[in-house]
């Protein structure tokens, strides 16, 4: 069989799909994955067809609108910064619906829902693979509402069905025009594809049963087998002076802020990070990532500046984690079994660093706009007490002993027969 995976998003995005796709491909069934062209390389090395979806989004992410959407602290924030997006992501559907030729099942993440009609189309399944939790359920609120006040389960269930409408309303227009262009009229049944779970159909989230239980009201299609972690470690060397740093003292504690990085605060967050690193004693390992910080003139010998790393491999050798609360991140800094602090930018990441807090396996999380060396100082403080690296080694292991990529593979496979 040929399985069409559609992604969006950044590198951390795709990873997971990745790991799904050579999850299929160990079963015997043949990947193609949609990403974005600058991630070809990365798709290629782990053995799967890659099908690229013009454009960069680090391009995209450092635009104006790209800042916007990335950095958003409200969901009425979150709704119009998608809308700010709509003429980049109308660019991409003619890509994303030609990776869906000749497959014969397409699995797709919520920002590529054109893949639902698209197999509605070719009459094959289709599978909603969300990097989160998006079915509605009483049990929690969805993720950008996760952090308000909560008001029931209610409320909690009708917050789901906004979030899906959201999301719906960010793929609803590009669709429908593409969709006339190509075909002169609109899909089939057309409406929000997200809730339609059925055994032709069933919805795959990439998330851990350890961080978020199965609500008991979700339907026998709604599956959450676990994370789908990829070992980015295979074939990467660190360098010397990194491997010398880590033999030469107490373990550090990482800080690195991925794609939401602001390059025209680099210098001030790496001399902040910095200051609280000594506040509390502890060396540093910091990541520059897409310019969020800098490696400047005079860096103390306690701190060791690098580009990026592995996470599955660096996360492991820290004393803790500090980062933006990506869901990716979050979930290696889970699985690794280290403590978390989670400075949120925006979207999901206040929901992360919530839940990391309420697990009690890192601090509360500290916004971006109040971040200080003095709260960062204790914060890792905090994470280091015996109580906190306990819980956090335990829940480590426990999502270890989940096998979601290969988990999900099987649900896929059986619904294709």
């Amino acid at each position: 069989m040929i399985i069409t995976i559609l992604t969006t998003g950044s590198r951390g995005d795709t990873q997971p799909y990745i790991a799904l796709g050579m999850a299929l491909e160990k079963a015997g069934h043949h990947v193609r994955l949609a990403a974005f062209e600058n991630y070809g390389d990365f798709v290629k090395e782990h053995g799967l067809e890659h099908y690229p979806i013009k454009g960069d989004v680090s391009i995209i992410a450092a635009s104006l609108s790209g800042k916007d959407a990335m950095q958003t602290d409200s969901p009425l924030k979150v709704f119009l910064s998608f809308n700010k997006l709509k003429s980049f992501v109308f660019d991409i559907q003619k890509d994303f619906f030609n990776a869906c030729i000749g497959a014969d099942c397409v699995v797709y993440h919520p920002g590529a829902a054109i893949g639902y009609f698209a197999a509605q189309h070719l009459n094959i399944p289709s599978v909603f693979a969300p990097p989160f939790p998006m079915s509605p359920t009483g049990d929690f609120p969805a993720l950008i509402f996760y952090d308000a006040p909560r008001l029931g389960k209610g409320l909690n269930y009708l917050s789901h069905k906004i979030f899906e409408q959201i999301m719906w309303s960010a793929n609803s227009s590009v669709i429908k025009q593409f969709w006339k262009q190509k075909f002169g009229k609109v899909p089939e049944n057309f409406g929000s594809p997200f809730g339609r779970d059925n055994s032709k159909n069933p919805i795959i989230i990439s998330c851990s049963n350890f961080v978020f239980p199965r609500p008991h009201d979700w339907t026998e299609n709604i599956h959450n087998p676990g994370y789908w972690f990829l070992d980015d470690s295979t074939g990467w060397n660190p360098p010397n002076d990194l491997l010398d740093f880590l033999q030469k003292g107490t373990q550090p504690v990482y800080v690195g802020f991925g794609s939401v990085g602001d390059s025209s605060q680099a210098v001030q967050l790496t001399e902040l990070v910095m200051d609280a690193l000594e506040r509390s004693g502890q060396r540093g390992v910091l990541a520059t990532g897409w310019n969020g910080m800098s490696k400047l003139d005079h860096i103390p010998k306690n701190i060791f500046i690098l580009e990026s790393a592995p996470h599955s491999w660096l996360f492991p050798r820290m004393a803790a984690v500090v980062h933006h609360g990506g869901a990716g991140t979050t979930a290696a800094g889970l699985r690794a079994g280290v403590p978390s602090i989670i400075i949120p930018h925006g979207n999901d990441q206040f929901a992360w660093g919530r839940r990391v807090y309420e697990l009690r396996v890192g601090s509360k999380p500290i916004p971006r706009k109040k971040l200080t060396s003095e709260n960062l100082s204790e914060a890792i403080r905090f994470v280091l007490s015996k109580e906190i690296k306990d819980s956090a080694k335990e829940l480590g292991m426990k999502i270890q002993s989940e096998h979601g990529a290969e988990s999900a593979a099987k649900i896929i496979i059986d619904c294709l027969e």
